[in-house]
C-alpha cells in the first residue's frame, strides 16, 4: 500500500543539474565587468541586486539577466557600452539553451514510483523555461501536474494541497533545498525528503540553529527513494 497519495518533486538540482550553470554565468559576468571593479566585488554586488529584485522579477534565468544588466549599468556609472549589454544577453541565451543533464537514477525512480503514486512537479523559476526543460528532459510523462510557484512558502504549499484536495499527511515533497523544499512543507504538517546537491545558491542556505529544530530524512541520491518508501 502506498504511504502517500501524492509525491512532489522539485525540478532544478533534484531532477536535473541547474545551479552550476548559474555559477558559471556569474563568473562570466564578473570577468566581463572586471574593467570596473574586482571580480569578487562584482559577485557580491550582483547577489545584492538579484536578491533585491526577487519580489519584482521572481526566480530564474530571465530574472538573473535583468539583474545583471542593472548591476552592470550601476557599476559602469550609467556608461555601459552596448557591446557589453549584448554579451550579457548572450550569457542568458546560453543558459536557456543548456543541455538537460538528468541526475543519476532519476528516470528509474520516476518510472517505478509512477506505478504506485501520483507524481507532480513543484518548482520555482520562469514558467516558459521550466516548461521547456521538462519537455526536453523526457520526464514530463511521469507527472500528473506541474506547478511553477512564485514562492515556496507554507502558504504556497497549503494552497496547492487545498487545490488538489489532499491532506497534509498524504503529501510528500522531495527536493534539494531545505529553505524551499523541506522546511515550509514541514510547517504545514506534510512530509519532506532532503536530497542535497553539491552546489546550492547562497540565498537558499539555512542557519544551523533553524536546521536543528526540525527532523526530516536525508538521502544521498534519488536512487535511495525507492528503498526509503518500502
Amino acid at each position: 500500500m502506498a504511504k502517500y497519495k501524492i509525491i512532489a518533486f522539485d525540478a532544478d538540482d533534484t531532477l536535473w543539474v541547474n545551479e552550476p550553470y548559474f555559477r558559471e554565468a556569474e563568473d562570466q559576468f564578473a570577468k566581463l565587468l572586471s574593467i570596473y571593479e574586482t571580480e569578487n566585488k562584482i559577485q557580491q554586488e550582483l547577489y545584492k541586486v538579484i536578491t533585491g529584485n526577487i519580489p519584482l522579477y521572481g526566480y530564474g534565468v530571465k530574472s538573473c539577466i535583468l539583474s545583471m544588466i542593472q548591476c552592470a549599468t550601476e557599476l559602469s556609472n550609467n556608461t555601459l557600452p552596448a557591446k557589453i549589454t549584448q554579451q550579457i544577453l548572450a550569457i542568458g541565451k546560453e543558459m536557456l539553451t543548456k543541455p538537460i543533464e538528468l541526475l543519476p537514477g532519476i528516470v528509474e525512480v520516476l518510472e517505478e514510483l509512477s506505478k504506485t503514486y501520483t507524481l507532480i512537479v513543484l518548482t520555482k523559476g520562469d514558467l516558459l523555461d521550466q516548461e521547456k526543460k521538462l519537455e526536453r528532459s523526457g520526464l514530463l510523462k511521469y507527472f500528473h501536474h506541474v506547478e511553477v510557484m512564485s514562492e515556496k512558502n507554507p502558504e504556497g504549499y497549503q494552497r496547492i494541497l487545498n487545490h488538489l484536495d489532499i491532506a497534509s499527511k498524504d503529501f510528500l515533497m522531495i527536493g534539494n533545498s531545505l529553505k524551499s523544499d523541506v522546511l515550509p512543507v514541514l510547517k504545514i504538517g506534510a512530509n519532506a525528503i532532503h536530497i542535497p546537491f553539491h552546489s546550492i545558491w547562497q540565498f537558499e542556505t539555512v542557519a544551523q540553529d533553524v536546521i536543528d529544530t526540525h527532523e526530516y530524512p536525508i538521502l544521498t541520491s534519488a536512487k535511495k527513494i525507492i528503498e526509503f518508501l518500502q
